[in-house]
């Protein structure tokens, strides 16, 4: 009986380690746990990947023909872990030396990255990780004295500060003791004369700030030797005092501060390739975010731009307009070869598509009145302009610009006669959809503040039909293969130089959707692709923002009055009784976290009403529309993740593809 217990508590146990998926990092038991998942997920693979490797290679097994067959794609920083397991499999049980398996290593993983969010490059507290990986830590510090050793080859030491810097961007380990080899390039004279006592990295770990080891010692006669004395040397003046040194704080480990392990760097050491998943983005990788390791590196570097589907994003989500596009191409040969949509092109003016076009989307729009009455309550026109906006609740994707538009849109119209209110608004129905973090408290905000606002002005008879306000609950894949068809206008209004990519604004894209947008991630190619005339375009570029963030800081920026005039129009208990101070707090004052408006909504709020305008007038001509809707789908074959893994395979993994008999 007790060792039925035992293995049932066993069995408990692991079962908690994928029992819920991302869980909160808030706590330490969330941060453990999400590590074991990472651990236990990067394990396994690669436990099955050397087990395949070894059965298919038999008995002419050569561990150095591991790279040639198997890739490795760290998809983000979630499986960094991948790499310290490698090279443990390889040494510990493989019997290989830190050389091969570093070797093997290297030439087999390759990292994607996803985000320029800090807060999304992983940083691992080293004493979690020493507690539950110890062998990988081990693992990770040697990697990261190679690395330290491999920028002081380059750097040299001439220009210290240069150094210093370079090893601050570059460590993996983050406050932690540089070991004895680098420290001692950071010894400096000591302002007061006394007893000099440099720690080495096993007395500083030991916390015992008493010992001077022997290579403290040796430390110190080189650094002596190289500042112009010895021991040997006679004192040319009797009366001058021996020079004393210190090590320089930037060695050695702050306990006011954690001890990280910085899993994005890591991934750029232990990978043979770096890549960012659109144009804009990789630039910002190379030039800013990885800056330091392209200097060091820049053949690693790479762009490969996101791609989706066409199977389902276009011919299985929405086959009337798949059928449409196959009788006007004159095949179906666009399901595998997006390319062939280019050849809707020369028929966009023609009035035949654009009926059969219209139509399509109508029949689209129809089903979505559906879901949003059944999930919602809520009834709305088909004859209204579908404006969508579906993808992850963050500050950074503005959210709360959007909504803040349609606040502005809703005043000013309460502020008409009903005359001048027709006369003045194309209809909208205005579609929110995405999940949050379970800890990301603004994002609840600010879903909270859509459904006030939905809740006040879905019912007002003013308005009417004129404008609908809808957050679409339990969004998901399912949910977005109705929207996504059925949308004329998609917002991706993020921050510029903060999204990666995005891959909702191609689904839109090849589906019709005319986008209204920054440019940011891959709406700069899809801009580029369907023609500048065919995208809505507003809001700062990328090389502005820091620019725009320190004029903030310096209480520079002057706000729009019409930002001024919705931001007082939210407060003044229009949309219920709920407080928005921490909201529009956050869009306020110059400094502290959470406030200064640090995604320049604020800055961007004049140039996206403006925008919103032109829509209107491109919507009121509906010829015009359809000819834009029509240019956007015959533009979008670049954007296949047929495209995307070709170029993956030809440039990353050096696979080529089979030829079929």
């Amino acid at each position: 009986i007790r060792h039925e217990a035992k293995a049932n508590e066993a069995h408990l146990n692991a079962e908690k380690i994928c029992h819920v998926l991302y869980p909160g990092d808030e706590s330490s038991e969330g941060k453990i746990l999400r590590l074991k998942q990472q651990y236990t997920l990067c394990s396994a693979s690669l436990q099955d990947i050397i087990s395949r490797f070894e059965s298919r290679a038999g008995d002419s097994l050569n561990w150095e023909d591991f790279p040639s067959k198997v890739a490795v794609q760290m998809n983000d920083t979630h499986p960094t872990l991948c790499i310290p397991e490698l090279m443990r499999i390889l040494m510990d049980i493989k019997g290989l030396s830190w050389n091969e398996a570093w070797s093997i290593t290297e030439r087999t993983v390759a990292y994607t990255n996803h985000t320029v969010l800090p807060e999304a490059l992983e940083k691992w507290s080293l004493d979690i990780m020493q507690k539950l990986l110890p062998r990988h830590v081990e693992i990770i510090e040697t990697i990261d004295e190679k690395l330290m050793n491999n920028i002081v080859s380059k750097y040299g030491t001439a220009d210290i500060s240069l150094l210093k810097q370079k090893l601050k961007d570059m460590r993996i380990l983050d406050n932690v003791d540089l070991p004895a080899s680098v420290a001692k390039l950071f010894i400096k004279p000591k302002e007061k004369t006394g007893k000099l006592l440099v720690q080495s990295l096993e007395s500083i770990a030991e916390g015992d700030e008493k010992t001077e080891s022997q290579e403290e010692e040796n430390i110190l006669s080189e650094t002596a030797e190289k500042k112009g004395g010895s021991d040997s040397e006679e004192a040319p003046d009797a009366e001058k005092e021996d020079p004393v040194y210190e090590l320089d704080p930037f060695a050695k480990y702050d306990p006011q501060l954690p001890r990280v392990v910085r899993m994005a760097n890591l991934c750029v050491v232990g990978g043979h390739s770096v890549n960012g998943v659109a144009e804009i983005h990789s630039e910002i990788v190379k030039q800013d975010v990885f800056n330091s390791f392209y200097e060091m590196w820049p053949t690693k570097f790479q762009n490969k731009t996101n791609g989706v589907t066409p199977r389902r994003w276009i011919r299985f989500c929405n086959p009337e307009l798949s059928a449409i596009i196959s009788k006007w191409i004159g095949s179906d040969d666009w399901i595998l070869n997006t390319d062939k949509l280019a050849g809707l092109k020369k028929f966009a003016d023609d009035e035949d598509l654009q009926s059969e076009w219209r139509t399509a989307k109508r029949n689209n729009k129809m089903k979505v009145v559906s879901l949003i009455r059944d999930k919602t309550g809520y009834v709305v026109s088909p004859d209204a302009m579908f404006d969508v906006q579906v993808k992850r609740i963050h500050e950074y994707k503005r959210q709360l610009l959007n909504i803040l538009g349609i606040v502005y849109r809703y005043k000013k119209m309460k502020e008409m006669s009903a005359k001048d209110r027709i006369k003045s608004f194309v209809p909208r129905v205005c579609i929110f959809g995405g999940k949050a973090f379970a800890t990301y408290v603004q994002a609840k905000r600010i879903v909270k503040f859509i459904t006030d606002v939905a809740a006040t002005v879905n019912y007002d008879p003013d308005v009417g039909d004129l404008l609908k306000v809808v957050f679409v609950p339990d969004y998901n894949v399912s949910v977005a293969e109705k929207l996504i068809p059925a949308s004329e206008l998609s917002q991706h209004i993020s921050t510029a130089g903060m999204e990666a990519s995005g891959t909702s604004n191609m689904k839109f894209a090849m589906n019709g959707c005319i986008l209204i947008g920054t440019l940011d991630g891959a709406n700069v190619e899809i801009r580029e692709e369907v023609g500048e005339e065919n995208f809505f375009l507003f809001g700062a570029h990328a090389p502005e923002i820091a620019g725009l963030r320190q004029e903030r800081a310096e209480g520079k920026f002057v706000p729009d009055p019409r930002f001024e005039e919705v931001k007082e129009y939210v407060r003044s208990g229009v949309f219920g009784t709920s407080n928005y101070d921490e909201l529009m707090g956050s869009l306020e004052g110059n400094e502290g976290y959470g406030r200064a408006d640090y995604f320049l909504v604020g800055k961007d709020f004049p140039s996206y009403i403006e925008c919103q305008q032109k829509v209107d007038e491109a919507y009121r001509d509906q010829k015009l529309w359809t000819r834009m809707s029509i240019l956007n789908t015959a533009g979008s074959p670049k954007f296949s993740s047929d495209r995307t893994i070709h170029e993956y395979a030809k440039d990353i993994w050096d696979i080529s593809p089979v030829i079929m008999p």
